[in-house]
């Protein structure tokens, strides 16, 4: 059976779903693997690094997506800029899919897969129970992407993140606020908070309010009590009460922070 591994084509997308290590991995497992020329690139995985792991390099996309039995890829399928071809229909008829999909968002993608018979595994839908967890990619996407999400602001921000006192004065420390506490906010108030900012945060649930306070964050809330906790770990949607309670509090706390991180996530809706 063979496993396609194309390059991402969504602009400024680094990722590529397989590294030479689990490529070699997959061969042990019995799997063939075709990478397309350059996948790994801006991964800083060149095509040399697959080569030497067993992994057939093939220039052409077209040939990754028709001729592999399941295509991993990072990446929801989009409209492929060199070929104008959209990638769900580059999958050959009874194929498998397996990445990060949305499908409760995209729609028009799902109908594509249909039409083509597709089996899809949705990397995006596993559930945030313990049996799962090896195949938990999104927690581990959400973690990296509230680090890196501090580093962006403190790399734009035109102070300190920590307190400072000089010979000229002294410099408070910055004031950030993360809405949402799951993966990515967590992960984002113990980066800034290892940085040295004051952080607030803001959840619908209230079960988080611990989790946040013990990593030295304060946790605010609004007047309206309602829980906002959902099924796998995410938050349900809230009613327009509570959302325009929230809203006010956002309003009254931007005219305080210097810092606002977004991070909050309900599966398949706007969150």
């Amino acid at each position: 059976m063979k496993i396609g591994v194309p390059r991402e084509v969504w602009p400024g997308e680094c990722r590529v779903a397989a590294s030479p290590a689990n490529v070699k991995r997959l061969q042990k497992l019995g799997f063939s693997v075709v990478v397309e020329k350059g996948a790994g690139l801006a991964a800083s995985f060149d095509d040399e690094s697959y080569r030497s792991v067993g992994a057939e390099i093939v220039d052409d996309p077209a040939t990754v997506w028709g001729h592999s039995d399941i295509v991993i890829k990072v990446r929801a399928p989009m409209v492929h800029p060199d070929l104008g071809t959209h990638e769900a229909d580059l999958l050959r008829e009874g194929g498998t899919l397996i990445g990060f999909i949305w499908p409760g968002e995209e729609q028009a993608l799902l109908e594509k897969l249909a039409s083509r018979k597709a089996t899809v595994l949705a990397m995006d839908c596993v559930p945030r129970i313990t049996r799962a967890q090896k195949l938990d990619a999104l927690s581990s996407m959400a973690n990296i992407a509230g680090y890196r999400a501090v580093l962006e602001a403190a790399q734009h921000f035109g102070s300190f993140f920590t307190g400072q006192m000089t010979a000229a004065g002294k410099v408070p420390p910055a004031r950030v606020l993360v809405v949402g506490a799951g993966v990515a906010g967590l992960s984002a108030i113990g980066a800034a908070r290892g940085l040295g900012a004051i952080v607030r945060a803001f959840d619908t649930r209230p079960v988080v309010e611990e989790q946040v306070q013990s990593m030295g964050a304060e946790f605010l809330t609004v007047e309206l009590e309602e829980d906002g906790t959902g099924s796998g770990g995410y938050a349900k949607q809230m009613s327009q009460a509570f959302i325009d309670a929230e809203h006010a509090l956002f309003e009254q706390q931007a005219g305080e922070i210097d810092i606002i991180i977004t991070t909050a996530v309900i599966p398949g809706k706007p969150a």
